[in-house]
């Protein structure tokens, strides 16, 4: 009964996850990975490198090493719009 779950499990983990499970070898396959994207490396500061590839291209798709910071940045923004739109909205509704 163990060997047909087994089994069973190994089926289901490589249809969901297109993965392989150790043969009897011992070798495991890696799950896939996606290729890289563009990345442009500045040696400009903080702002002058999210403000030099546009701050949404930064913030969302990575393409320089300020995207972390400019995601922070553009969170802070959502926040403060959402608040102001509850506020205004409790305030007046």
């Amino acid at each position: 009964m163990m060997v047909f779950s087994t089994l069973r499990a190994k089926a289901i983990l490589q249809t969901l996850f297109d993965v392989s499970m150790p043969s009897d070898d011992g070798i495991v396959e890696r799950i896939k990975k996606r290729p890289l994207p563009e990345f442009n490396d500045t040696d400009s500061g903080i702002i002058e490198g999210i403000l030099e590839d546009g701050f949404l291209n930064v913030a969302l798709n990575d393409s320089n090493q300020f995207g972390p910071h400019a995601m922070i940045i553009l969170l802070g923004i959502v926040a403060s719009v959402t608040g102001l739109v509850l506020l205004l909205g409790m305030k007046f509704f």
